[in-house]
Formats: C-alpha cells, structure tokens, sequence
C-alpha cells in the first residue's frame, strides 16, 4: 500500500512571517496523523527560514510517526541528524535563493562526497534519501553512494500537467511521467525504495500513484494550501483517499 509522507515546512513559513509562536508545526504534525499520514517531512534550512532547530528536536521526540528530515550534506546538518536520528534523512540540494528546492541532487557531479554523507548516516541507523531528477545515470549513482531511498523529482511533470491544460494525457505530461516510471523501474532493480514527490497536488497526483513499485509519496504545499479552507485533517485525508483510489484502479489493483 502506497504510503503518505506531509511535508509540514509551510506551516512554519506562517509562523515565522509573524515571528510568532503559532501555528505550532508539532501540533500541524498531529492533525496530519490523525488524518491518516504514514509520515511527516520537514526540511531544516541553513537559513532557518521555516522549520527551526526547536521544531526538529520536539517532532523527533512527540511524532509518532516517521520522521523525514530533508537537509542538505553539510557538515552541520549531518552533525544535526546524527545527534537526533530521524527515521529517515533525505539529502537534497538547496540554494539560498530559491523558493524551494528547485531540481534534483546532482549525485554524478558530487559522488564522493555524498557517498561519505549516506555512510556517516548509516553508521549512525538512519536511512538515507536522495532526492534526483528522473534521470538514469542519476538513479545508478544513488546506488554506488548507497542510497537505500531515492525519490524522484516529479516537479517538471507537475509543470507538463498544469501548463498543458490539466491535461494527465498531453503529450508533455505522458513523457515526463514515463521518465519517472523508468527512473523508478530502475531504483527497484536497483534494490532502493521507489519514493516520489515535489509539486503534486490534488488534480495531479493520481497518474504518479499508479506507478508500478511506488512505496512513497511526499506531499506539502498543496496540502497546507487546502487545509486553510477544510483544515489539515480533512486535506491529509482527502489526498490519502485520492492515493487509494489509484491504486486500486491501477494494473493489478491495490499494491
């Protein structure tokens, strides 16, 4: 059964525009569980510019549900998710001036580095993401490096969807959805986790969920967006209902 992660970030980008105290990204990660989340993703900064060292330290310790930490392979953030192991720590790239991370891990540019960061994370008993663009020679990297997880970027098959009228079955959005069902096909000979996510919402997601071998999808902004309007179980629950529904109409049915 595919599994829901909730990417709560923006939940602390409303608190911090006021400085304030509230909403608590703890208690976001609460009401996301009780909507039926099978995890909680959060991406601490370097800049701090939502998520704080505090809210990393209080969901590692009060979630009871998996904890993704999204972080960049600095020393100081290894440093972090070794002191205070989440379940799972995904590696991405990050630039001070994007909004979000934009694209994926360039693993292949990168390789000795990121292998020492995946083996530092396993010796201390957390499973390490990498987060790539659905490309081939990318995906065999990952592996070399010893990536038990890789998710695939699904940002530029958001963009297809979403410029091409709404349209799953456009040309654009039919090509980039099969270089993220060959990228996952190969994570899985490969022996890693088939994860996806970035830019997926409510119109978008079902195509992506019925891809063979998908075990996890991650999923933020779209549904913090809605929460605003039905609340943040409501939002959780409605997406996960939408992930059930498409793999049951999947292939083979429910996998």
């Amino acid at each position: 059964m595919i599994e829901l992660g909730v990417n709560i970030d923006h939940v602390a980008t409303i608190r911090q525009a006021r400085g304030t105290y509230e909403p608590d990204p703890v208690w976001a990660a609460v009401e996301a569980h009780l909507g039926g989340a099978d995890g909680i993703t959060i991406h601490l900064r370097e800049d701090r510019r939502h998520i704080q060292d505090a809210d990393v330290e209080k969901l590692r310790e009060l979630a009871q549900i998996k904890l993704n930490l999204e972080m960049a392979a600095t020393d100081e953030m290894l440093a972090i998710a070794c002191r205070l192991k989440p379940q799972m720590a995904m590696l991405v790239p990050e630039g001070r001036h994007e909004v979000t991370t934009e694209g994926g891990l360039d693993i292949v540019a990168q390789e000795g580095k990121l292998a020492q960061a995946v083996a530092r994370l396993r010796e201390a008993g957390i499973v390490t993401s990498v987060f790539i663009d659905a490309e081939l020679a990318q995906v065999e990297a990952a592996a070399r490096i010893g990536a038990r997880v890789c998710e695939i970027h699904t940002g530029p098959y958001a963009h297809a969807f979403y410029t091409q009228g709404r349209d799953s079955e456009s040309p654009a959005a039919l090509a980039e959805l099969t270089r993220i069902r060959l990228a996952g096909e190969l994570v899985s000979r490969l022996g890693m986790r088939f994860n996806a996510g970035h830019a997926l919402n409510y119109f978008n997601v079902q195509p992506v969920a019925q891809l063979v071998g998908i075990r996890e999808l991650h999923i933020g902004h779209a549904i913090v967006s809605r929460a605003v309007f039905v609340g943040l179980q409501e939002a959780v629950r409605e997406m996960k209902r939408l992930l059930r529904e498409a793999q049951a109409a999947a292939p083979g049915g429910s996998r």
